[in-house]
């Protein structure tokens, strides 16, 4: 009996899951099918926007940089603007299989969305906590960078969904591309593959090599930052090379054309000198902003971006940076200089300064110096290690000894190695500027004298790790090995930016506290409504 009831039971149990399973299954189908066709019925109102628009809406959306009064125009995208329209077979073949190959391999296969791809962008961005990917085909970005605005939304990300299918049944796949590769942007007021290859090559864009269009296909997605005039050349070179080796796998190329142009040396032509002030500064605002509103919006919807820059300073500060920089080269070889001054209160950029003189080719003068990470901060370190010691329990009065003294273990109190080999490479015996030893010394007076070897002493007494990890606190975030530096690290033995120290030094000057650094006040779309930017951290 009592295994017959059991039987029942379990019977009973799954007829109720097999039901339960049944009206969930037929409940969600149901709620799909709902949504779809209000989605069917919502898509079905949407109506293409005249193509014929294009060249006029980018001359219109104006976006450009002023100084912090708002009043002084710093620099304008659009200003004097570079654009020349060439036919589909003006373009060479080689700029069109690298650009598909980067941007949207499945071009010619696709109907104008690719769904995988758009799903692959939604996980990545969720682990990532951003949204720097979108997954979108080559007919997406033309309708978002022509037709739509550059908001995130996933009613904007839909409409460009029906756009972009609905397009594709308008015109052909061969005209959708022509269309990218005038209309993209290049950087500066360069749009169109014909204006980037004369101005980057001097050649037109049917007679770029395939090395050559593969640089102009990596450029694209963030102009600023793979700028071949910028400080991210090895970046550029790592995207082309991606250009190339895509469009080898897709069979775009093949292996004798990718060894060749993998083989190329590809020169770029100087930057021409245009209407701008501040350059190294505005450019560095613009690749901040890009981060943040992305290349195509930027570019196209003529924002009016209030920076913190204080032009008289700025203007000051040039004239500083030249006459030390040219006095310089001329007693210490040393031609190029940098400055950058902050609001330690606000974080406020106030001036950057990134080279002696921005247009000067022979000193590679569009490098910002003030933001390249390797740069040696030679004794500047020193305050950050005494602050430790400070935090510590070190007093101004604390006494250290500063003689001669051997910091290696591997070598004797005279500086001879120990295991008899006579590398003196293996052992450490810091001198002073002034090879003068003063014996007992205060850490105030050892610091306001810059003394070295009392403050190598400093620095092991503190310790490297609990060093580097206020200095991190501070804004410093280019020292990420500890096990790199060892004891030179108090003497500049590693290498971070000028901007990074600035903002550092701006701790002591406000009290401890630290307040990052910012090039941007306010920035306002094409209806004057102020725009929100997230705090920097």
């Amino acid at each position: 009996m009592k295994k017959k009831s059991v039987n029942k039971i379990k019977r009973l149990v799954k007829h109720i899951k097999s039901h339960t399973l049944k009206d969930i299954i037929v409940a969600f189908m149901g709620l799909s099918l709902f949504i779809a066709g209000g989605g069917i019925l919502w898509a079905s109102s949407f109506k293409l926007p005249d193509l014929s628009s294009f060249e006029q809406r980018k001359v219109a959306e104006s976006t450009k940089f002023y100084d912090r009064t708002g009043e002084i125009l710093l620099f304008d995208l659009h200003e004097n603007i570079k654009r020349t329209i060439v036919p589909s077979e003006e373009i060479s073949d080689y700029i069109k299989k690298t650009t598909v190959a980067i941007e949207d391999a499945k071009f010619y296969e696709h109907k104008g969305i690719r769904p995988s791809s758009f799903i692959r962008a939604i996980f990545a961005n969720l682990r990532s906590g951003s949204y720097s990917q979108g997954g979108s085909t080559i007919t997406q970005q033309v309708i978002k960078n022509t037709v739509l605005t550059a908001d995130k939304t996933i009613s904007r990300k839909l409409k460009e969904w029906v756009l972009a299918v609905k397009l594709e049944r308008m015109i052909s796949k061969d005209r959708i591309l022509e269309i990218y590769l005038n209309e993209t942007a290049y950087g500066g007021n360069m749009y169109g593959v014909e204006e980037a290859s004369r101005q980057f090559f001097g050649k037109s864009a049917k007679d770029v090599t395939l090395a050559e269009a593969a640089y102009l296909a990596a450029i694209p997605q963030a102009t600023t930052f793979y700028s071949p005039y910028g400080n991210n050349r090895d970046a550029l070179e790592r995207r082309k090379n991606l250009a190339l080796s895509n469009a080898l796998d897709n069979g775009f190329i093949t292996t004798e054309e990718y060894d060749t142009a993998m083989e190329e040396e590809v020169r770029f032509i100087p930057r021409a000198q245009y209407g701008i002030r501040a350059p190294h500064f505005v450019f560095y605002a613009k690749e901040y902003l890009e981060n943040i509103l992305g290349v195509g919006a930027l570019e196209n919807n003529g924002y009016k971006i209030v920076t913190t820059l204080d032009i008289e300073l700025q203007e000051r500060a040039e004239a500083l940076v030249k006459a030390t920089a040219t006095r310089n080269a001329t007693d210490f070889e040393a031609e190029n200089a940098a400055l950058v001054a902050l609001d330690p209160k606000t974080g406020d950029i106030l001036s950057m300064v990134g080279s002696r003189d921005y247009f000067d080719q022979e000193i590679d003068g569009q490098f910002n110096v003030a933001t390249a990470p390797n740069r040696q901060p030679g004794s500047t370190m020193k305050p950050i290690i005494y602050a430790r010691a400070f935090m510590e329990g070190y007093t101004p009065e604390t006494v250290l000894f500063d003689l001669e003294t051997e910091f290696s273990t591997a070598c004797s109190v005279e500086g001879v190695p120990l295991d008899g080999s006579g590398d003196r490479k293996k052992c450490y015996r810091p001198v002073n500027y002034d090879n003068r030893f003063r014996g007992p010394i205060t850490l105030r007076e050892a610091l306001a004298q810059s003394i070295n070897v009392p403050s190598v002493k400093l620095l092991y007494l503190t310790g490297i790790r609990d060093s580097l990890s206020l200095a991190r606190d501070m804004g410093i975030t280019s020292l990420t090995n500890p096990d790199r530096y060892g004891l030179t690290l108090v003497l500049g033995g590693g290498e971070i930016s000028l901007l990074e120290m600035t903002g550092a030094y701006g701790v002591f000057a406000n009290d401890g506290i630290r307040v990052p650094h910012r090039p941007v006040l306010q920035v306002f779309d094409n209806n004057g409504r102020e725009v929100n930017l997230p705090a920097q951290r």
